[in-house]
């Protein structure tokens, strides 16, 4: 059966390292795997979706409205404009962070208020943490990607240790150890 991810956020936040991180060990897990950068202004902070769609054989890389099982979010906005694409049974799993689009920085509209609130009225399983503080206790602010990622990670039968083995071979040696210790911030392991 295909299990389906959306990682979902602003340009630059790091999303394309956190899929390529997450296909990188789904094969390393014989999983057939498809990624599929789907639009966004990445280097505009506009809105970035990426697919990662994993099983014993995938045909296609889109994810269409009502199927992911997961929904990443490095924002909350951006996890309420997704939403749609959950399955029934689907979480999202969330920073807290907060960041203006265009129309909120040049004053056309505010930010929505209790966003996370609002979706699990809806009934949907929200995983929410402030991935920002533990980034930043981790080393540095741009390891969101990485503290989501071990959240993420505690929704899988994969050992954490398989986890950081990819985080060592998708990153730059000399941000290993500070996407190690956001990988375990992440998972609650810190």
């Amino acid at each position: 059966m295909t299990k389906n991810i959306m990682i979902v956020g602003v340009g630059g936040q790091g999303s394309l390292l956190a899929s390529k991180l997450l296909g990188h060990l789904l094969l390393s897990e014989g999983y057939d795997v498809k990624v599929s950068e789907v639009h966004g202004m990445s280097q505009r902070g506009g809105s970035v979706v990426t697919y990662v769609r994993f099983g014993e054989k995938v045909y296609s890389p889109i994810i269409d409205k009502g199927e992911a099982d997961f929904i990443v979010s490095f924002e909350q906005l951006e996890a309420a404009r997704y939403v749609e694409y959950l399955k029934k049974d689907g979480r999202i799993v969330t920073n807290t962070q907060k960041i203006d689009p265009m129309p909120v920085i040049t004053g056309a509209a505010s930010y929505p208020e209790h966003l996370i609130e609002k979706i699990q009225t809806l009934g949907i399983a929200v995983d929410a943490m402030d991935c920002l503080s533990l980034a930043e206790k981790a080393g540095s602010s741009k390891a969101v990607n990485i503290v989501l990622m071990g959240r993420l990670s505690k929704y899988f039968d994969i050992p954490a240790e398989k986890w950081q083995k990819a985080i060592t071979e998708c990153v730059p040696a000399k941000f290993a150890e500070l996407n190690q210790k956001a990988f375990l911030f992440g998972r609650g392991e810190a």
